[in-house]
This record gives C-alpha cells, structure tokens and sequence, in this order.
C-alpha cells in the first residue's frame, strides 16, 4: 500500500508542478505555495491546502480551477477538495531552489 501512496503522491506532485500563475514563470508546487497533500488509506480522495503570494492575487479564481480541474482528472481520484489557506503567510524563502533561481533571487 505504501508504495500505491508514495506513487499517488508524486502523480500529485507532477500535476501540481503543471500549474503556473499566469503572472510568475514558476509552477506553484515550486513556488512553495502548496502546504498539504493529503490522501485516504484507499488513495481514492485527496485533500490539498495551498495559499497564494499574495491574498489579493487577481489570478486567484483562475489559479484554484486549475489546480481542482487538472487534479480531478488524475486516474484513481474520486474525490479533490482544494482549500485555500493564508496561514502561515507565504513568502519568498518558501521557494524550491530551482523556484529562487528561476526568479533571480539567488
């Protein structure tokens, strides 16, 4: 079972790293902008917490229903819930390597 999970997961990650906000050339996982990934013993439903850079983010609706869309359509997933939290705040330190050098911030 464990290896079932640990595959979800990185299919998960995989298509997390396929969304972008439409203003920053960094997918959101690397961004740092997701903070959970969830999913029941069965791998059958998925839970996700992720944050934005910032809370007045004018891509936000955008943002969310591409990640809900493009995670609903992993094989095997038959329930996503996408929550949207502002705890902790992110910042830039959140950022994957690759993200920070991508951004010229290293």
């Amino acid at each position: 079972m464990v290896n079932n999970e640990l595959e979800m997961q990185e299919r998960v990650i995989d298509v997390l790293k396929t969304v972008y906000d439409p203003e920053i050339p960094v997918n959101i996982y690397d961004l740092g902008l997701i903070y959970r990934i969830e999913l029941n013993e069965d791998n059958t439903e998925l839970s996700v917490d992720m944050t934005l850079t910032a809370p007045n983010c004018p891509a936000a609706d955008f943002i969310l229903e591409d990640v809900r869309q493009k995670l609903e359509a992993i094989t095997g997933l038959q329930k996503v819930e996408v929550n949207l939290v502002f705890e902790p705040e992110w910042d830039k330190n959140m950022m994957s390597e690759e993200a920070k050098m991508e951004m010229g911030f290293l």
